[in-house]
């Protein structure tokens, strides 16, 4: 691959030439620089998943540091989940792309520590979703019609199922909030189903051989292939409260049965 980073020297922080007096300015260390350079490149689309990165010495030159200061940046990133680092003689550090998953994470924890309960994650999702099924059914194309059945259909194959139903009506949701092509949307639910999808996988795992667990599978599926038809309809306003009852029911469900605390579920 090409040098990942150009030329390009490490940015430098400026310092005003009238500091407020007894105001402390915090310098970053050298390391959180070079992991800055390298981190507007990858979320830029400069540096791709799958990428290489250059030979440690190769950077070490280029932003004229030590290899300690390099892995230090290195261990910033992968904490971030951007880069994976392999060591030895055939290692190296590849880019990998940014997720839900991470952002779910980091969610989860701030959520437990404010006290968040899991029936305060079901209730966000169900204030998202809706919403946008009201838009996809006001606004569709024959392709977003198309992903939605074939999303539908791929469950009906699993209804024997249950884990493999569990992530088959999963990503159903996922497709339904994709399909507003709102990005912004698009992170936060994904962050919120991360957090939700746990908690379906742990009471369906639970309750797996019982007849109320098939019966509320086969209920949710039933209300999938309904709501595709609302929204193929343009029926904007039932497509909406359709999808309001079916989460509002799966929260009550889930939540009378599985894990209470979000760290229960991410840890």
């Amino acid at each position: 691959m090409a040098e990942a980073a150009g030329a390009a020297e490490v940015p430098t922080v400026p310092v005003p030439s009238r500091a407020r007096v007894g105001r402390q300015v915090r310098v970053p260390k050298t390391a959180e620089l070079v992991a800055g350079h390298l981190r507007r490149q990858i979320v830029r689309g400069e540096l791709k998943p799958g990428d290489a990165l250059p030979p440690e010495s190769g950077l070490m030159e280029q932003f004229g540091i030590s290899r300690p200061t390099l892995r230090e940046a290195f261990r910033v990133l992968e904490s971030e989940s951007l880069i994976t680092v392999r060591r030895g003689a055939h290692g190296g550090a590849r880019v990998s792309a940014p997720d839900s998953d991470v952002a779910a994470r980091f969610a989860g924890l701030i959520l437990e520590y404010r006290g968040a309960t899991l029936g305060d994650v079901y209730r966000a999702a169900a204030l998202i979703e809706p919403p946008c099924a009201r838009q996809l059914a006001a606004k569709h194309t024959a392709a977003d019609i198309k992903r939605l059945r074939e999303a539908v259909a791929a469950e009906k194959t699993v209804l024997d199922d249950p884990l493999g139903l569990v992530d088959a009506q999963d990503a159903f949701h996922a497709l339904l909030v994709e399909l507003t092509g709102n990005q912004t949307l698009i992170l936060l639910c994904g962050m919120l189903r991360n957090i939700v999808d746990r908690a379906n996988a742990s009471y369906t795992a639970a309750a797996a051989d019982t007849e109320a667990q098939k019966t509320q599978a086969l209920k949710g599926h039933r209300a999938h292939v309904r709501l595709v038809g609302l929204i193929e309809a343009g029926k904007a306003d039932e497509a909406e409260k359709l999808w309001q009852r079916h989460l509002s029911s799966a929260d009550d469900v889930v939540n009378a049965a599985g894990p209470k605390t979000v760290l229960e579920l991410i840890d």
